[in-house]
């Protein structure tokens, strides 16, 4: 083919011309696209129906504090500060301290979960201790007050579900629990706020320590069926129903994400469970 043909050079223009158009179109196009924000590792994720939050910690926290990801914690603590699974805890409770079981319920307060949660918690007359998420608290309001009206205890569970932040500045870490508590107390002015669940358990030594400044005992816990990640009613009771024993604390969720099978267990939970422990909320005055 040549070049010299007056046919096949205008074809050739053509074709330089299309693609240098093409080009440019795409240069503005993506100069008129914002840059998307780098995502943070907060262990949250939001969308129209609401925050979802992942209960493991992220990367970046987990380095600082390792939490169990592939089974439960096991009950007890050695003299380094550890669990039985090696977790830094930093004092942060991991039993009762009693041959009493204690279940708790993280993420919330939801209005779609927490009040199922609380119907069967009211059948079966057990108490339990919800440790919440400040904007849920601020959100809903009546659901905290829900809560303290049928006798349950409330722990601080950070404002935000921040699994990092411990890691944080002290000034920092005392804003978050401090405006957390606020929310709670927005709702319910008189109800003792004792207890601080770090999210992910990703402990650090700041902030076991500010939460005791602020007059909050650090609550870890030693049975996980890691309900978080939504695997169903029956391996979340199974998974309760084989680890449980006395003194233990088991980890559940009433939010932060689909618990509809948290709730759906419960039932099978409680009827095992009340035959076998006494159940209890964690108590008020932790010392």
């Amino acid at each position: 083919m040549k070049w010299s043909n007056p046919t096949v050079r205008a074809a050739g223009i053509v074709v330089l011309v299309v693609t240098a158009l093409l080009g440019s179109a795409y240069v503005l196009g993506r100069s008129l696209i914002p840059d998307q924000p780098q995502r943070q590792g907060t262990g949250v994720n939001t969308n129209a129906d609401g925050p979802y939050y992942a209960d493991q910690p992220t990367d970046d926290a987990s380095s600082a504090a390792p939490t169990t990801s592939s089974g439960p914690a096991q009950a007890g603590q050695d003299g380094s500060g550890r669990d039985a699974e090696g977790e830094k805890l930093f004092g942060a409770h991991s039993t009762t301290g009693t041959p009493r079981l204690a279940l708790t319920f993280d993420d919330g307060p939801d209005p779609r979960y927490t009040p199922q949660v609380l119907a069967t918690l009211r059948e079966f007359d057990v108490k339990a201790t919800f440790c919440v998420v400040g904007e849920n608290a601020q959100a809903h309001p009546d659901l905290i007050r829900a809560i303290v009206a049928d006798g349950h205890t409330l722990c601080n569970h950070s404002w935000h579900h921040d699994v990092t932040l411990g890691n944080r500045s002290a000034d920092t870490i005392r804003a978050d629990l401090l405006r957390t508590n606020e929310a709670i107390r927005a709702a319910v002015p008189d109800a003792p706020i004792v207890w601080y669940r770090q999210p992910g358990g990703a402990w650090t030594y700041p902030v076991v320590s500010m939460a005791q400044q602020l007059g909050m005992t650090a609550l870890h816990w030693s049975v996980d069926p890691a309900d978080w990640e939504a695997p169903g009613a029956s391996k979340i009771a199974a998974s309760v129903l084989t680890q449980a024993e006395p003194g233990s604390v088991v980890l559940l969720h009433d939010a932060g994400g689909d618990r509809q099978g948290t709730v759906d267990a419960l039932h099978r939970i409680l009827a095992d469970l009340t035959g076998r422990f006494e159940l209890e909320a964690l108590p008020t005055d932790p010392t």
